[in-house]
């Protein structure tokens, strides 16, 4: 293939794929906003969940709130942990529990009622992410779900889902980074702007 027609045909789906998320996200992510503002306003904190590029999502969101994302803004750190970052934790527990434990004990250990669980995962099939969705229910945690299309085995496991309208993984991924500063930085809004 040519690359200038690669090139050009991949822009015009990602862009294309945005003006999906407009048109069939947009109340999902309002909802999400809204769960992750009332949880803050409540002394609740978010914690992350994902495999892969979306495990890199996990940290970025964590680290959006954490430290900030609107530089206009001067706010306090919002508490956000990313399941995903800690190489000793990941790597025992996989050894350990297996790994489609390693999340769902986490949450066990940081997880209180009425904290938010950010789930990511692109099928939404992911036997971890599904696992650590399971423990946050159990702990009556709120969990707020991204995925893409179809919501896989996640569909009706959230109370939030934000479904990206694609079946193309790195579409998928592009549409999640989108959403999650949109959300990230209407948080901030709702929370310091009001």
């Amino acid at each position: 293939m040519e690359k200038s027609k690669y090139i050009r045909e991949s822009l015009l789906e990602s862009s294309k794929l945005k003006k999906e998320i407009i048109e069939n996200c947009e109340l999902e992510i309002i909802r999400a906003i809204d769960l992750i503002v009332s949880a803050y306003k409540n002394g609740k904190k978010l914690l992350l969940v994902g495999n892969g590029g979306s495990a890199a999502d996990c940290q970025h969101i964590a680290t959006e709130l954490m430290i900030r994302l609107n530089h206009q803004i001067k706010r306090p750190a919002l508490p956000a942990i990313a399941l995903t970052t800690d190489s000793s934790n990941l790597t025992a527990g996989g050894n350990d529990i297996g790994y489609e434990n390693v999340f769902a004990r986490n949450v066990e250990g940081l997880g209180n009622e009425g904290d938010v669980l950010w789930a990511i995962s692109t099928s939404g099939n992911s036997p971890n992410i599904i696992r650590a969705i399971e423990v946050a229910r159990s702990k009556k945690m709120h969990v707020l779900g991204l995925t893409g299309l179809t919501g896989g085995k996640m569909f009706n496991m959230c109370d939030v889902l934000i479904r990206v309208p694609s079946e193309n993984t790195q579409r998928i991924q592009e549409g999640h980074l989108v959403v999650e500063h949109i959300i990230c930085e209407l948080v901030e809004l709702e929370l310091y702007c009001n």
